[in-house]
């Protein structure tokens, strides 16, 4: 089976969970952001009762958790070969981990570029930032600014490898997930 990856990416709350959660709805099979859980098991490491955008800060060391990081993805990549769908969709991609990267200025190697280049998506729908829906919780640190900065990093980051972004308007999830699917000639 040819099947299709299809990544919803943006910058934080564009409302990629929100459409993620009505693809499933629709009975569509969908992987989760796996980043909210290392974040809560980086949080558990040091002190946050200070306000940090980059939950990098929150463990001994950051390259371990990029690291961790995109072999999750990674690992959700391999496992969407496994099932028997024509489309799936991931809540964010493994290029993602690099746009963060850049936009906290760490370095990465080739193991993290090469990735990206051997583990390649269908489809890639990115959400702008939308102020009015934006807001912080838990597991979300940044401020709308630093959105707005990490979504332009992603744009850089997927263009960079060659992907041709399609842009979500904003608009209800319901028509938003529509653009997707209509996108996607379903």
């Amino acid at each position: 089976m040819n099947t299709k990856k299809i990544v919803i990416t943006g910058g934080p709350g564009t409302g990629k969970t929100s459409i993620i959660n009505d693809l499933k709805n629709k009975k569509f099979h969908c992987f989760d952001e796996i980043i909210r859980s290392l974040t809560l098991e980086a949080k558990k490491e040091d002190d946050t009762s200070n306000h940090i955008s980059n939950p990098i800060a929150f463990v001994n060391n950051p390259n371990e958790f990029n690291t961790r990081l995109i072999k999750g993805r990674i690992s959700q990549f391999i496992e969407a070969n496994t099932v028997n769908k024509d489309f799936i969709f991931f809540d964010r991609g493994i290029p993602d981990v690099l746009a963060y990267m850049d936009f906290f200025n760490q370095e990465y190697d080739d193991f993290f570029l090469d990735s990206c280049k051997n583990h390649r998506y269908t489809n890639v729908f990115i959400l702008p930032p939308w102020e009015l829906i934006y807001k912080s919780d838990n597991e979300r640190f940044e401020t709308f600014e630093e959105a707005v900065k990490i979504h332009t990093a992603l744009e850089n980051i997927y263009k960079k490898l060659g992907y041709n972004l399609i842009d979500v308007p904003f608009n209800t999830i319901e028509n938003r997930t529509g653009f997707i699917l209509n996108t996607l000639n379903m």
